[in-house]
């Protein structure tokens, strides 16, 4: 997950994020937006307001090796 800022100049920087196994990508996303959600309601409202702050976020698959 990024944070990033709609100001000119800006770029996204990378968040800390809990990496979960999901069975799917309809679960994955659903987290994704919750968590973004919450991360951005942690940030003060001036802070959102002033950056313009938004995420950016997505579900990949991974291959899994069988050992």
């Amino acid at each position: 997950m990024l944070i990033c800022s709609g100001l000119p100049g800006n770029e996204c920087k990378p968040l800390p994020t809990p990496i979960i196994e999901f069975k799917n990508y309809h679960n994955c996303i659903y987290y994704a937006y919750d968590y973004s959600s919450e991360l951005l309601k942690d940030m003060s409202p001036n802070f959102v307001d002033q950056y313009k702050a938004f995420t950016q976020f997505d579900c990949k698959e991974t291959a899994k090796v069988n050992t």
